[in-house]
């Protein structure tokens, strides 16, 4: 992409402190954050939010541990609270419910092909939160400051916008 830069696999919450930015992935969210608490990551991360200094990229289980507010949680996720958004885990499905789909991206001149695993459906937005994406009225991609957070799985993708117009949120 033509930008420098250093990408890093964080393990260990001394990681969290020699970032620019992270990117929350796909997977299991309830797991992530049992590792994010366990390891330590969960507060150094908080702790970056509040200083202003780390910018969040979350997809699918990232996108859920962003929320403020999680559908149905019974205390099973600790999410970082970070965006003023509602996230419904699983809404579009099952693993079989899984799809592919070209959606319209609010900035981008050409679709993007997202892919849909077991994604969640971002049911609500308030402040400053601004929806991108949405699709059938279904909110899947939201920005608010230096934080993004989708539905889908951008890293599965042949196609680097989101990932360069993350960066260029704070390059």
């Amino acid at each position: 992409m033509n930008i420098n830069g250093t990408v890093v696999i964080v393990r260990h919450k001394e990681h969290i402190d020699k970032i620019d930015a992270l990117i929350i992935p796909g997977g299991e969210s309830s797991t992530i954050s049992k590792i994010l608490a366990k390891s330590g990551m969960y507060d150094a991360i908080v702790q970056r939010v509040k200083d202003n200094t780390l910018p969040i990229m979350g997809t699918c289980a990232g996108c859920v541990l962003l929320a403020k507010k999680i559908v149905g949680n019974k205390g099973e996720i600790t999410s970082l609270r970070v965006m003023d958004i509602e996230v419904e885990r699983n809404a579009f499905g099952r693993q079989k419910e899984s799809f592919e789909k070209s959606i319209e991206i609010k900035g981008f001149s050409k679709p993007y092909h997202a892919v849909f695993i077991r994604a969640p459906v971002i049911k609500k937005v308030w402040e400053t939160c601004k929806i991108l994406a949405t699709i059938d009225k279904k909110i899947i991609a939201v920005r608010q400051k230096r934080f993004l957070a989708f539905s889908f799985h951008p890293e599965l993708a042949d196609d680097f916008r989101l990932h360069r117009y993350f960066l260029e949120m704070f390059v």
